[in-house]
């Protein structure tokens, strides 16, 4: 069984950090992803930089953007986590866009992800009618969970259709707005919260953008079966270093 399922069967509620891959500095990827592990981290999202990251607010832009003046690729990061599953058992999640991954070759993309470990991937400019007509044999062959993003815009339809094609977790974004942290959620976005449990998918959602504490965690948390924390993460590498991973985790926790 694929260790996101196997994650996500677990009795509790999952807390996944996203960071950017090659920052602060380029070769502090795998300490990074170990040292989250250590701390008590249920799964890591690595962001492959791209240059025109879309749905990302101004800390993970600004990350991205770090990471690939320190020389991050996509066969670098490939390298990094060559050997990455020696030392680490948690679901790994590469998030990036569709270009780079273009650019690279799905089949061989893919090949590489099954070859080093990585469970899944989340692609936010790829949309789910392409991924279904065009690459969801792909990613299958591979055993590579494909997990999608639904906002508070998307169409109950269009949400039992991303529900259908999917085997692992929908990613809750949980405002129209990009990546960033916010000091707690309203009404409207608890109704959201709501409205979407209320739909009783198969697959169980985690809420991510505006995530950025214990308080946010827990509230996110009421609603779905986990939350995802990445700006307050990335803000907290910047000031504090890798050295202060195990005391953000323990925060939250």
């Amino acid at each position: 069984m694929n260790r996101i399922n196997q994650k996500l069967q677990e009795n509790k509620k999952i807390l996944s950090i996203y960071f950017s891959a090659g920052y602060p500095s380029l070769n502090d990827t795998v300490q990074i992803i170990q040292d989250l592990e250590k701390s008590g981290v249920d799964m890591i999202e690595i962001g492959l930089p791209f240059s025109d990251p879309l749905a990302d607010g101004p800390t993970i832009q600004e990350s991205s953007t770090q990471a690939l003046h320190n020389g991050m690729t996509t066969q670098v990061l490939f390298d990094q986590l060559a050997a990455i599953r020696k030392t680490v058992s948690i679901p790994l999640v590469i998030m990036g866009y569709f270009n780079p991954m273009l650019q690279y070759g799905i089949e061989n993309f893919c090949k590489k992800c099954a070859e080093i470990g990585i469970d899944g991937l989340i692609i936010p400019d790829l949309p789910v009618d392409v991924y279904a007509d065009e690459y969801k044999a792909t990613f299958e062959k591979y055993g590579l969970k494909n997990i999608f993003l639904i906002t508070p815009q998307t169409s109950d339809e269009r949400i039992r259709f991303i529900d259908s094609v999917s085997d692992g977790f929908i990613y809750m974004v949980s405002s129209a707005s990009v990546t960033g942290s916010q000091s707690g959620f309203g009404s409207t976005q608890e109704d959201y919260f709501k409205r979407i449990a209320d739909m009783n998918l198969k697959n169980p959602q985690i809420i991510g953008f505006g995530i950025s504490n214990k308080e946010t965690f827990n509230q996110a948390t009421q609603f779905a079966k986990g939350a995802i924390i990445g700006s307050a993460f990335i803000t907290n590498l910047t000031e504090n270093g890798v050295e202060s991973i195990g005391e953000f985790v323990n925060a939250i926790r």
